[in-house]
């Protein structure tokens, strides 16, 4: 009996001990695991990698205030011309088509018109008259030499040459109206050949930006046929909110952003400010006037016209600190030696290089202005593995 007892005291002994032994275990696996940071923002470098990152600390700098506003390119109003027949009749042919430059002087189309033959026939009259009433003051001049007249039918005769010439001229002015060619009004006067049709005629260069015609078609005097613009300088267009319209005036600088043209910039000023808001949107019209000698504006591209506004005092940062992720814009801040965080800050737009800080970080934050883009490959690299 004392045999079996010694036994099941020391196996009692030994299960206690190793019952004691298990918490200790995980107690030091415990100790032993290294903490892992699970904040993707952060990034820690090392302090070779560190020298190639440039900090700053977030201060006041003089911005220039900038409303930005949609808009689009238009054609100048004051340089587009809509041409149309000067009679009536059926086109015959339509010699211009949408986008070709055109001169002035260009026929665009020709129409053919009982109107047209009407005052061809006209024309052939008044000058038969003017050669006549010519030959009736010649003879006079003979008669007054031998004084067979007197000086009273002499003139009678020249009276009745000036309003012969007067209906001559008035008759060619009506053909080059209906757009009779020289050439054609010269043969007319030699020739008596009645031209067949009449051109719908360019008044200014530029180019052709609609056509509202066909062959076969019908045209009135007025109907626009044919749309030229003058497109070497064009408006920029937008629409200002009017809790913002008060802030701008004419004469104001823009600056202007074409998404078409990969943002190219340009530069221009106020020239138009509405004097009405829209009562649809709740707008105000505005307008600015810029060069186009490459033809690069198109009409009806889209365009941001960034208003110039006053010089303020305000907190900024170079464009070279922001780091665009998950459509919204951030900045390193440097928490510790070697150690930054992306922060998401709310940005204003940018002017001279540098964008105004509106929420996000305060001042006096150490942000990095220079290898920020390196600085996220470096966190999304970390993040991965």
């Amino acid at each position: 009996m004392s045999t079996l007892a010694l036994a099941l005291t020391l196996a009692g002994v030994l299960g206690l001990t190793a019952c004691g032994d298990k918490p200790q275990a995980a107690q030091t696996a415990v100790v032993q695991a290294p903490a892992q940071d699970q904040d993707p923002m952060l990034v820690h470098v090392s302090a070779a990698m560190a020298a190639n990152f440039k900090t700053a600390p977030l201060g006041l700098a003089d911005m220039v205030t900038l409303q930005e506003v949609s808009g689009r390119i238009e054609a100048n109003e004051r340089q587009v011309t809509r041409i149309g027949a000067s009679v009536t009749g059926r086109v015959t042919e339509v010699l211009a088509e949408v986008g070709d430059r055109v001169r002035a002087g260009q026929v665009l189309a020709h129409v053919t018109s009982p109107e047209l033959t009407a005052a061809q026939l006209t024309y052939l009259r008044a000058h038969a008259a003017s050669v006549q009433a010519e030959r009736a003051v010649e003879r006079a001049r003979q008669l007054i030499a031998a004084d067979v007249i007197g000086w009273a039918e002499q003139q009678r005769r020249e009276s009745e040459l000036g309003i012969a010439r007067a209906e001559l001229r008035a008759a060619a002015d009506q053909l080059k109206l209906m757009g009779l060619p020289p050439a054609a009004l010269t043969q007319l006067r030699d020739n008596g050949a009645i031209y067949p049709h009449a051109g719908v005629v360019a008044t200014q260069a530029g180019s052709v930006i609609e056509r509202t015609v066909s062959q076969g078609q019908v045209a009135q005097p007025g109907d626009p046929l044919f749309t030229v613009a003058d497109l070497g300088n064009v408006w920029v267009v937008g629409a200002l909110p009017e809790q913002m319209a008060p802030g701008v005036q004419p004469g104001q600088g823009v600056e202007i952003a074409v998404p078409a043209l990969g943002g190219a910039e340009l530069s221009g000023r106020i020239v138009f400010v509405g004097e009405t808001v829209s009562p649809e949107t709740r707008t105000v019209a505005i307008r600015t006037q810029v060069d186009n000698a490459g033809r690069a504006l198109k009409p009806q591209m889209l365009a941001v016209m960034r208003i110039e506004g006053a010089t303020q005092k305000t907190l900024a940062l170079p464009l070279a600190a922001v780091v665009r992720e998950n459509d919204r814009d951030h900045v390193f801040v440097q928490q510790a030696e070697n150690r930054y965080r992306l922060t998401p800050v709310e940005l204003g737009v940018a002017s001279a290089g540098m964008r105004p800080v509106l929420k996000g970080v305060s001042e006096g934050a150490q942000i990095v202005v220079d290898g920020a883009f390196h600085l996220n490959n470096e966190r999304k690299r970390a993040e991965l593995e």
